[in-house]
Order: structure tokens, then sequence, then C-alpha cells
């Protein structure tokens, strides 16, 4: 497993029991009488990501004894990508994740999401409630099912800091982002720096759609050679905008089954988020540590949005420490 080489991974393509093909990495950890009695993380990526952004950490959670499982989310890489923002809704992903853990013989797993990934994660907690062991939601928080329909307009106007989703949701974006998408992917991971900031009112698409209105920052969360790599897995922006244009469908079906507003009080709960992420809304934290009663929180001073890349030692280290003080199975070591 050597995080500048996606092909020493283990990588599997399946057709899962909802219809749909996913492609993941699959990675055992060694020494082991039966792999399927190791306890499983599975991680699920966010915008605009795929299995790769947790390369740095998949090597030590397997060599602690997990085993891990990292998908392309649906519209990513080597996953399905359909044209109807329909197919994208919470609902439909996390019945993806469960079948997906039908797949590899997985009945729990602790999940870990980052930024979209968190969300979802999140939403797994609500539809599938009896399939986690313990949840990680890195960069951004758990959010509850409201009781009513807000537009993301309205959403916008209470949290400025996610202005940027409305050009997310906007149909213009998806031909804007792939005219311009080295210069959104170099955005994105910290290549270049809008001269305003991108997450308030329309200052994103600026930054995408006019090369003037960027400065180079001469680093960047992630080496060119990788960027590359993720930019060529990527494809097309239609599946990955699709996610935020499910707001009402989502809300439409959390109404319908009657979501619970928190996950089980009794299940373990981790978030870790950067001081520096501008995406960040620590202001949101209070309401949810009312709700999450096993919450505990981990704050990274200096790090911004993409943790496990640039904090990756901090991430690895923080999700072993609080697994090691749950009372999770561990795996048998087989006798050589």
């Amino acid at each position: 497993m050597n995080p500048a080489d996606p092909a020493s991974f283990n990588h599997r393509t399946e057709r899962l029991s909802t219809g749909r093909t996913y492609h993941f990495v699959d990675q055992m950890p060694v020494g082991y009488r039966d792999h399927a009695s190791a306890p499983t993380i599975l991680c699920v990526h966010g915008f605009p990501d795929i299995w790769y952004g947790w390369r740095h950490v998949i090597g030590p959670w397997v060599r602690a004894g997990y085993r891990v499982i990292v998908p392309d989310m649906l519209g990513y890489g080597g996953t399905d990508k359909p044209q109807a923002a329909e197919e994208y809704s919470t609902k439909k992903l996390c019945a993806d994740l469960a079948a997906l853990l039908n797949l590899v013989g997985v009945p729990k797993a602790i999940v870990v999401g980052h930024d979209w990934g968190s969300y979802t994660a999140g939403r797994f907690a609500l539809w599938q409630p009896d399939r986690l062991l313990a949840l990680a939601l890195l960069s951004v928080p758990f959010a509850p099912p409201t009781k009513k329909y807000i537009p993301l307009e309205n959403v916008v106007k209470k949290v400025p800091n996610y202005s940027y989703q409305l050009y997310f949701a906007s149909e213009e974006a998806t031909k804007e982002i792939e005219v311009n998408f080295e210069r959104f992917m170099r955005l994105m991971y910290g290549f270049d720096k809008p001269k305003k900031n991108f997450a308030v009112d329309n200052n994103l698409r600026e930054a995408i759609v006019n090369s003037g209105s960027v400065v180079p920052t001469n680093k960047g969360d992630m080496t060119q050679a990788e960027l590359q790599y993720v930019a060529s897995q990527m494809g097309k922006m239609n599946g990955p905008l699709s996610y935020y244009r499910t707001s009402k469908i989502r809300f439409e079906e959390e109404q319908a089954a009657g979501l619970p507003e928190y996950p089980s009080p009794d299940l373990p709960v981790l978030h870790i988020w950067g001081e520096k992420d501008a995406t960040s809304t620590p202001g949101m934290l209070a309401k949810i540590r009312e709700g999450i009663p096993q919450l505990q929180e981990i704050k990274l001073p200096n790090a911004r949005h993409w943790v496990m890349l640039h904090a990756k030692e901090e991430v690895v280290a923080g999700v072993l420490d609080w697994l090691s003080g749950l009372n999770i199975p561990r795996p048998i070591r087989a006798k050589l």
C-alpha cells in the first residue's frame, strides 16, 4: 500500500444488489485466521474526490488490524454515473453502501466520512442504523433532518459559508467546470487561491471561469502527480454536482420515512475538523452536542478542509485512539 502508487492497493469492481456497479478498494489486514472477523472501516469520500483521498490512512489502519473498504462513490471514478439527480439521494447512496457491506460479508462497520462523505455517513446512521459500530465525521459535522423544507437559497442566508453550494447546484456549473476543469481542481486542492473568499457570494464561479481572479499558492494539498491522477479518474461533472441538486428529494424521502433527528444515543460519534477550513461551521456544533451524547471532537488548529491529506498523522492517530476506547471486538490473530 504505497500512497504514491494507486495500483499498489487491492481494487475490486462489483455489481451490487441495488443494480449499480461500484469500484472500491478492499484492503485486508494480514495475519488473521478469518478476514471476515476483522473489524471493518468503511471510508466515504466527498467532493471532488475519489477513493484515493484516503490513501494515507488506509495503510496505517490496516496495519492496526482493521479491514478498510473505500469505494468510489456514485458518479465518481470507476463507479456508475447515472444522469438523473434523484439517483444521488442519500437514501439511495445509503442503500448502495449497505449493499456493498453485504457483498463483502460485513454485518456492521465503522463508517468514516469526509465532506459530502460525512453527510452521507451521517445519513447512513439514520437510514441503516443496524449497520454501524461507530461513526466518524471529518470536516463536516452531523446535520439533523429538518422538519420543513428549506430551499438552499434560504440556507445560504443563514450560513453564508455555504454560498458556493448554490453555484454547484446550478445547471450551468456542469459545463463551466468541465471547460475549466484543470483550474477547478487546482482551486479545490489549494494549488491556486481565489482573490476573494470562495465560500461566499459568487466568488467561486468567478475564480473558476476567470483566470485573473486567482493567484498561485506555490503549494497544494497533494503533489502534482497525485492531482493529475485524481483529475484523470474524476470523469464528467454531472454526477459529482448532482449531490448538490438533491436537497428537495432528500427532504421528501426523509419525511416519508420519518427518519429520527439523531443517530441512536448509544452510537459512538467522532468529529474531526480543521480550524482553518473555510467551509467549517463550528457554530452548529453546540446543538449537535445536545443531540449526540457520545460525541467526541478533535479540533486541528492548523488544518484546512482536506484533513486526510495535510493532517494525515493526526487523523490516523485520532481515529485509532478513539476506537481503542470503544467496545468494538478486536480481530483474532492467526497462530503462525
